[in-house]
């Protein structure tokens, strides 16, 4: 068991990166080797640093972060996803990710938005501690379909004025998954404690396997030897009530949104990146040298990255 505490995702990052390496085990589900520690708890003290980058050792394609977050808050499980991670295709059945988590979280059993539900339960009982989001479904996720959510839940606490949220996971891929997991959650915490008219709390991250697979261990080690960069989105929020109109927007590629806001930087970013997607590599980097914030710059960082013209297997593009 190992616990770690930070103000930063990339210093958590680092700091899981140097437990696993030093206390894991090797443990092989499916005939892929790893190193593994069985039972983590990941503190992050501050949710709005939630960029992973440990350049040059670690550097994230930010699109794909924002994607997969409002593809989730948007309660959707379409393919658009793939445009910004193509390698997620190999986990479809029949063209879909059967354990999308956007649906089970808007649309629980066809009707329940636990969102909804969540918001609600706080705001009626602000020391409530039932105010559980399910992502876990035995009736679905054993039916052998190639994705099966890593994440059980979430829960969420309003204590001292400032919404605490904890993830539990059956499984976290420190190495590709945990850099994205942990900005779509913190992004979800931060959402609902404005819906409730509180302040952020600590981010709790619960794992039952931790682990590295053989292949990015060496990279891994090498994210010891750098300083990981610590910077701090700005406060984002919208009315419970414009979120699905919001996301729409930000989704298609909408220019009414042209404010400056989060929401905007949100839609540049994906914009962006589709403009990568067809080849236009020069106006996409003009683009995101034009984006503001630590996103514009993670994804001129994610550019120059894919720069070289053969990549290393595994990572996101």
């Amino acid at each position: 068991m190992i616990v770690l505490t930070a103000d930063s995702a990339s210093e958590l990052f680092t700091a899981a990166c140097q437990a696993v390496l030093l206390n894991g085990r090797t443990a092989c589900p499916r005939d892929l080797m790893t190193t593994e520690v069985v039972g983590a708890h990941l503190c992050l003290t501050n949710p709005r640093r939630r960029l992973v980058a440990v350049p040059p050792a670690r550097v994230i394609n930010p699109a794909f972060a924002v994607a997969e977050a409002l593809w989730i808050l948007s309660g959707s499980d379409d393919p658009w996803i793939f445009d910004f991670n193509d390698n997620l295709r190999r986990y479809a059945d029949d063209g879909v990710l059967q354990g999308a988590y956007g649906p089970r979280i808007r649309r629980w059993g066809g009707s329940i938005d636990q969102l909804d539900v969540v918001a609600r339960k706080l705001s009626s009982d602000r020391d409530s501690r039932q105010a559980v989001i399910q992502i876990y479904d035995p009736s679905r996720d054993h039916r052998g379909y190639r994705d099966v959510p890593c994440t059980l839940g979430y829960r969420f606490f309003i204590r001292q004025g400032r919404l605490v949220m904890h993830t539990s996971m059956r499984s976290q891929d420190l190495w590709l998954g945990f850099p994205y997991d942990i900005f779509a959650t913190t992004l979800l915490q931060e959402l609902m404690a404005g819906w409730l008219g509180v302040e952020v709390g600590e981010y709790h991250h619960h794992i039952d396997s931790l682990h590295l697979y053989a292949e990015h261990a060496s990279a891994a080690a090498e994210c010891l030897r750098h300083q990981p960069e610590v910077t701090e989105m700005p406060p984002i929020s919208v009315a419970w009530t414009s979120l699905d109109a919001v996301l729409t927007q930000v989704i298609s590629g909408e220019s009414s949104l042209r404010d400056g806001s989060p929401w905007d930087t949100f839609g540049r970013v994906l914009a962006g990146y589709r403009v990568w997607k067809t080849g236009e590599r020069d106006q996409a980097r003009k683009l995101a040298h034009h984006t503001p914030g630590p996103l514009g710059t993670a994804l001129t960082a994610w550019y120059e990255h894919l720069t070289p013209a053969t990549l290393p297997s595994g990572h996101l593009s």
